[in-house]
């Protein structure tokens, strides 16, 4: 399929980002009865299925026309990139078992100042004064709306910080590294690790394969085949990966870059409103201000430096600054 519309453009990135901020809720649910690890390694096992389609339309497309991939490094690169998206979606995934969906759709947002922050800390990249001030929004925002008057902060929140730091360092190191290595089949590569990873921590921790310690013992065809575990699969391996991706590749040849940024912002909004509509999450006062912030953190960091336009990726889940 062909677009040609910015309007279309528009409305498939709006769904992407739909997609990323309510499939927050079906994984929230779902990992309340089955493991993290076993949870991620099957979703990124669909995933990856779900993604060889496009691979195989794109050599179609580019029969004949193709530079030689060197294959050693793409399987480096893309199980050294898989290893930041598995550090990413593990504590991201184990943090939404102690903490709100909306507190994770949030903190997740982290990523975008992170990115060049990061950037300049590893690289000495350097940093312009609107990322900076992007920075100390979010993080006055991550404080409202974790501790406030608590004093303190909560597990889960702390996992999905660990999360965002997590994805900020898989843009830096895909800017940083990969620029030679095609774009889906080195994907395909990080999203297969991800699984890869996530079973060989199955063996590691201390939970059964398909069940919790705590819980009552379950075969793996009673845990998996329930209406909800294979719709939180489903909707996460291949709307939130497969289409997410083709959506991205097709849409931002068509919108400016802060346009993208713009609508990928939208995406810890629609969880927050999912979180309120299935689980009857509510944000309080400071709760509201500090999801302001660091939405405000977000933009201000994409978008104050006119001088140079935000890079985007597929598969980033953000926007970000090179």
């Amino acid at each position: 399929m062909t677009v040609t519309s910015p309007r279309i453009a528009t409305i498939l990135l709006l769904i992407v980002c739909f997609i990323w901020g309510v499939e927050f809720v079906p994984i929230d649910l779902a990992i309340e009865v089955m493991p993290t690890n076993t949870f991620n390694a099957i979703r990124f096992a669909v995933a990856t299925l779900s993604m060889l389609p496009l691979l195989w339309f794109v050599q179609k497309k580019n029969k004949g026309n193709s530079k030689p991939i060197d294959y050693v490094l793409l399987i480096r690169s893309g199980m050294l990139l898989g290893f930041f998206l598995f550090i990413g979606f593990y504590t991201q995934t184990e943090g939404m078992r102690f903490t709100t969906v909306t507190n994770a759709g949030f903190i997740t947002g982290l990523c975008v100042p992170l990115v060049p922050v990061l950037g300049f800390l590893i690289f000495r990249n350097v940093v312009p004064k609107s990322v900076w001030i992007g920075v100390v929004t979010a993080t006055a925002g991550l404080y409202m709306l974790t501790i406030g008057d608590k004093l303190v902060f909560n597990k889960g929140d702390i996992l999905v910080l660990i999360c965002a730091f997590g994805f900020a360092g898989h843009i830096i190191m895909t800017d940083r590294f990969v620029d030679n290595l095609p774009i889906i089949p080195l994907s395909i590569v990080q999203i297969f690790a991800v699984s890869i990873y996530s079973t060989i921590a199955i063996f590691i921790g201390p939970d059964p394969v398909f069940y919790y310690q705590d819980a009552e013992p379950v075969s793996w065809h009673q845990q998996l085949f329930t209406p909800l575990m294979v719709f939180a699969i489903l909707v996460s391996g291949i709307l939130g990966t497969a289409y997410a991706f083709w959506a991205q590749s097709v849409s931002q040849t068509l919108l400016k870059p802060h346009k993208v940024a713009l609508i990928f912002a939208a995406e810890p909004v629609f969880a927050c409103i999912a979180a309120w509509v299935f689980l009857d999450e509510v944000l309080g006062e400071k709760g509201m201000i500090g999801a302001g912030l660091i939405l405000a953190g977000m933009l201000v960091s994409e978008l104050g430096d006119r001088k140079k336009q935000p890079e985007l990726r597929p598969l980033d889940q953000t926007a970000a600054l090179k």
